[in-house]
């Protein structure tokens, strides 16, 4: 009966261990320059202590992660959820290896010139105004930092990993999934936190 369906009796129990693995990179080489640029740009703002250019990498930076963090969370999470595993690790395959580069990128941007900006504007001495709230600031984006660095970025590396297995755990790949899947979505209301402390700052 299965040869009339053009199945092969000895695929089933490989395919119960999940699909074949992929050729995957863990980190994507197109992205690299992308990487190198901005890690240039960032230097060049701290050490020419441009505004222009600290404030650029600090908006685009922390923009960007705000985004992502809640696109994922909110917007994606939810359609990966309706997938079948399968096609929830394919899409791993694709979608987790420009996550590697992208999110310590945006994180070192976000950080790097925010605490720079706010050494130049004063907002760190114990006579300024916006003190508490830019240590309310900088402990929410350190526990973001945290989580981003010590939780998705872990879990990422950890689906690549599986992914490149002779035969991927499917199951495995869907708990690092929901895991990085939720965890991005929790940073990303954390963001929100920081849009707001962040604009009150802008207009004491």
């Amino acid at each position: 009966m299965t040869d009339a369906v053009g199945v092969d009796p000895g695929s089933t129990p490989a395919m119960e261990h999940g699909p074949p693995p992929m050729d995957i990179r863990i980190i994507p080489p197109m992205g690299l320059p992308f990487v190198a640029v901005a890690v240039v740009f960032v230097l060049y703002a701290i050490g020419s202590n441009s505004i222009w250019a600290l404030m650029l990498a600090h908006v685009a930076g922390g923009g960007m992660w705000t985004a992502v963090d809640l696109y994922v969370g909110l917007i994606l999470g939810p359609i990966l959820g309706r997938l079948s595993p399968p096609a929830r690790a394919e899409f791993s395959a694709r979608f987790m290896p420009k996550m590697v580069l992208l999110m310590p990128t945006l994180v070192m941007m976000t950080l790097a010139t925010g605490f720079q900006i706010a050494l130049n504007y004063g907002n760190l001495y114990p006579s300024s105004i916006n003190r508490p709230w830019l240590v309310a600031s900088m402990v929410v984006v350190g526990i973001m930092a945290v989580v981003a660095l010590g939780i998705l970025e872990p879990a990422n590396i950890a689906v690549l990993f599986e992914m490149k297995k002779e035969r991927p755990d499917v199951d495995v790949i869907d708990h690092l999934m929901k895991r990085f899947v939720y965890t991005a979505g929790v940073t990303g209301l954390m963001q929100v936190a920081t849009l707001l402390i962040m604009t009150r700052v802008a207009t004491q």
